[in-house]
């Protein structure tokens, strides 16, 4: 993988690998039924299917951060202001009338005792969730405020719960980081910067004057616009200054006085910025990144920077001000101060002062250690940011503490570089709490630590698989992968909020635990009112429960396998586990699915994996069975991490290196039922797929990142006869960016549209960027037409024909709509939430369209209102 990150403007910028990270392979727990979950189940299955133990480890995220960057920035880096300016054109674009429904605004049960199949990771005690929640903050008044991943800020004036968004009027809905600061105004940073997979960028920072009242507007931007594109991971408060911690080095600016710019008070690397001598380097998006800042509560003129990228790099450490100059330093006692072991850090001081507790990341570990990358766990007694430091916790003893991560090649702290949250008992400096992959504990200021927010619940004698007792004696968890905390209070009560991959759960700060640690008292807050899930797919077929007949909806989410909601369902359902991919639903049988975990890793079941967990005892009553095309045994090297595949009746594609084939439909019993038509090349790899009327679009890359980035697309029969790929020149109609998706018109399948990510050549810094998203062609490829017109200049996920011709686009920051017969677009509908838009598809009859969200659910609209409001 190549280390190259361009700066895109709607996206993760941080996500490559570079040569130093984790090896491929790193074991890791899935929220899915491979081997490792089955063997923590105690189940009498032996053998999966080839590939079935292709687990997402610590390297699959950064590679899959790596792919989702490349899809929008290659073949160069992005220059910044393509974000404002696609904004400017949506917002000058006509609307069709009609309205959104939010198909998934209701809660989402990851332990619905339905769906106990060996994919499903239900029982695991995780309850309720939503989407990736990466910013907390709340009051002494029951008033608490999340932010999250990519839907926006969220309000709750009942100490969670009973959501209501405030940030809806803003253009960018990812979350860096949120804070109340001592006048009670919300500081909402934007741009998430745990360089994980689907992280995006933001537009800077907001401030909200009332915001147990008012929702933010882009007039309460701080400064101008020195933070577009940027990610930030922190802000921190010193008198009358605020500092960010961004990915192009930390910026000051006064809490008095919000008007003016921004200041650059340092950058490592400052010709590596924009409009630098090297800004358009490879590596320019990982030379200035800055983790966080602590300042000295005795003297906020003394500050101390903690700057470094989490594989390493030359430039990374912790830096003070010597004579006006910012100098590398090296910290007193046992925490790290050399460029291998400062990678991402935290900060968090106690409320008193009197204490300064750390968490440190080691790129070297992260190199070396199959276990951890966690190099500790510190606290400055004396509260001074200097040090000197003492450890008071390693990955070994976190383990010992009651953790479900006790393996060897998943123990705490392997996703350090991506898991980290500190909060301290403002009412207590002793008390702490540690986000790593699990929530921890000490209450003598890290002499001792308890879990009381494990992994999830498999590993522990109390764990029950049977329905009827949820997760046996086990208690209510927390989801996997921690991000943020605080702790706030009402009526004198104080409760610690934690926002992790499933949303956001609570307890009291004093709470119950049982003789293990583990707490007692976790309540989900994701009552369905927040719905900030990711998805990656959506699916559609009618569905008969008893009376209740209607449509199933299924889709693929990030981190939270894949949800359905059956007719007359109050809840949805997890079926299956781990990263959901893509997705195919039968039409005219909503529990006919397949299902995609990574690289191809495909699941069908017949039944919606309807199963009480019976098959731990009786193999033969598993609900779903393993068809992964043989691309899938080779991981990375094989597929994409979310793989493209399509379905035409009982015709089938899947794309990896090969495009594969099969004919049985929902019938398919294993991967050996797939048929290899084409192999599309040393090093290329789908990145889309359709197939209609016989014939195949396939859109791959290879290679996919900026050194050399090559696309095609090969076309094909379904019978495996005419194979070929199209001539496509660098400076082509089609330019050489990232192939999305196609669609195909149902009456003649010669007549094919392909929607184009990236961004065109007046952002994208190189070769044949070219312009225009969408393209027509009706020669299966022959010759093609841009027909992008006024379309926003935004990265295109999925085009959609529907009837009468009409054509919809699904893209970073909307979707869009074209009139048969005309040339101009419309944004489609007046109230679908700003966040990304990665499928399109249409339900069984055709009259209602389905969006996958990645930040705001699944979104529906009726078509009809386009006859009646236009």
């Amino acid at each position: 993988m190549s280390t190259v990150a361009g700066l895109s403007a709607t996206l993760l910028i941080l996500g490559g690998l570079p040569a130093g990270a984790a090896p491929p392979g790193t074991p890791r727990p899935l929220h899915a039924g491979d081997r490792a979950a089955t063997a923590h189940r105690g189940s009498t299955v032996s053998s999966l299917a080839p590939g079935d133990d292709d687990e997402e480890g610590s390297s699959d995220i950064m590679e899959q951060a790596d792919q989702w960057n490349e899809a929008r920035s290659a073949p160069g880096v992005v220059a910044p202001g393509a974000y404002s300016a696609a904004w400017a054109q949506l917002q000058s674009l006509p609307r069709t009338g009609g309205r959104w429904a939010d198909e998934t605004g209701l809660p989402y049960n990851s332990d619905d005792p339905r769906y106990r199949d060996i994919n499903s990771n239900s029982s695991g005690g995780a309850g309720n969730v939503t989407g990736r929640v990466v910013g907390m903050a709340a009051d002494d008044r029951g008033f608490v405020y999340a932010g999250s991943a990519n839907g926006g800020v969220w309000r709750s004036s009942t100490g969670g719960g009973r959501w209501q968004p405030i940030s809806d009027k803003l253009p960018a809905p990812a979350t860096g980081d949120l804070r109340l600061d001592g006048r009670g105004r919300l500081w909402f940073a934007t741009g998430e910067a745990n360089t994980s997979a689907t992280s995006f960028v933001g537009t800077g920072v907001y401030v909200l004057n009332d915001p147990r009242h008012g929702e933010f507007r882009t007039s309460d931007r701080v400064g101008g616009t020195e933070l577009e594109n940027t990610t930030i991971r922190a802000l921190r408060f010193g008198g009358d200054t605020v500092w960010a911690a961004t990915s192009r080095g930390v910026w000051t600016h006064s809490v008095a006085n919000l008007a003016g710019p921004w200041h650059l008070e340092f950058a490592p690397n400052p010709s590596f910025l924009p409009g630098g001598a090297d800004a358009a380097d490879d590596n320019a998006a990982y030379k200035n990144i800055a983790n966080d800042v602590a300042i000295d509560p005795r003297d906020p003129s003394k500050v101390v920077l903690a700057i470094g990228w989490r594989s390493s790099d030359d430039y990374n450490g912790f830096y003070t001000r010597v004579h006006g100059a910012w100098q590398k330093t090296t910290l007193g006692g046992d925490i790290a101060s050399d460029p291998d072991n400062v990678g991402a850090v935290t900060f968090s001081r106690s409320a008193d002062g009197s204490k300064y507790y750390a968490i440190e990341q080691s790129p070297e570990m992260l190199a070396t250690n199959p276990d951890s990358n966690l190099y500790g766990v510190f606290v400055s007694a004396s509260g001074n940011p200097l040090g000197p430091w003492t450890r008071i916790a390693d990955y070994h003893k976190l383990a010992a503490s009651g953790s479900a991560l006790t393996d060897d090649g998943y123990m705490p702290g392997i996703q350090s570089w991506y898991n980290q949250f500190l909060q301290v008992d403002p009412n207590d400096p002793r008390h702490l709490y540690l986000g790593l992959e699990e929530v921890f504990e000490t209450r003598d200021a890290g002499a001792t630590w308890t879990t009381p927010g494990p992994y999830w619940n498999f590993p522990f004698p109390c764990w029950s698989i049977d329905p009827s007792k949820q997760t046996g004696d086990c208690h209510q968890t927390v989801h996997a992968d921690q991000h943020a905390a605080a702790i706030g209070s009402s009526g004198g009560r104080s409760y610690l909020l934690v926002g992790d991959d499933g949303g956001i759960y609570k307890r009291p700060v004093n709470g119950r635990a049982d003789a293990s640690g583990h707490a007692l008292d976790w309540a989900s807050l994701n009552d369905g009112s927040m719905d900030v899930l990711q998805y990656y797919s959506v699916g559609v077929g009618l569905d008969r429960q008893g009376r209740n007949v209607g449509v199933a909806v299924s889709g693929g989410l990030q981190d939270n396998g894949q949800s359905i909601l059956r007719p007359g369902d109050r809840v949805m359902g997890s079926n299956f586990g781990g990263d959901g991919g893509d997705t195919i639903v039968d039409p005219a049988n909503g529990c006919n699915i397949a299902a995609e975990y990574v690289y191809l890793a495909l699941s069908v079941t017949n039944n919606c994996a309807v199963n009480d967990g019976s098959w731990t005892t009786d193999p033969s009553k598993v609900s779903s069975r393993n068809v992964a095309p043989p691309d899938n045994a080779l991981g990375s090297a094989g597929a994409r991490f979310i793989a493209p595949i399509a379905a035409n009746g009982n015709d089938w594609v899947a794309g990896g290196t090969h495009v594969w084939i099969q004919h049985k439909g929902f019938n398919i019993q294993s991967g050996a039922d797939w048929i290899n038509v084409f192999d599309l090349g040393a090093g290329h790899v789908a990145t889309g797929v359709a197939i209609s009327g016989g014939q195949v679009y396939v859109g791959w890359c290879g290679p996919c990142n900026n050194q050399g980035f090559t696309r095609g697309i090969a076309v094909g029969k379904a019978d495996g006869t005419g194979w070929h790929q199209l001539d496509l020149p660098v400076d082509g109609v089609i330019p050489n960016r990232y192939v999305s998706g196609f669609d195909v018109d149902p009456a003649n399948p010669n007549h094919v549209f392909v929607a184009m990510n990236g961004y065109s050549r007046k952002w994208t810094e190189g070769p044949g960027a070219g312009v225009g998203h969408v393209f027509e062609s009706r020669d299966a490829g022959a010759h093609w037409t841009d027909i992008s017109a006024d379309l926003p200049d935004i990265p295109a996920n999925a085009v959609k024909v529907i009837w009468g011709g009409g054509l919809i686009v699904g893209t970073d920051l909307g979707v869009f709509y074209r009139a048969p017969g005309r040339t101009g677009w419309k944004v489609l509908g007046r109230n679908l939430p700003t966040t990304t838009t990665m499928q399109l598809r249409t339900g069984p009859t055709g009259l209602r369209l389905y969006a996958a969200t990645h930040g705001r659910g699944i979104q529906s609209y009726d078509l009809w209102q386009l006859l009646l409001f236009g």
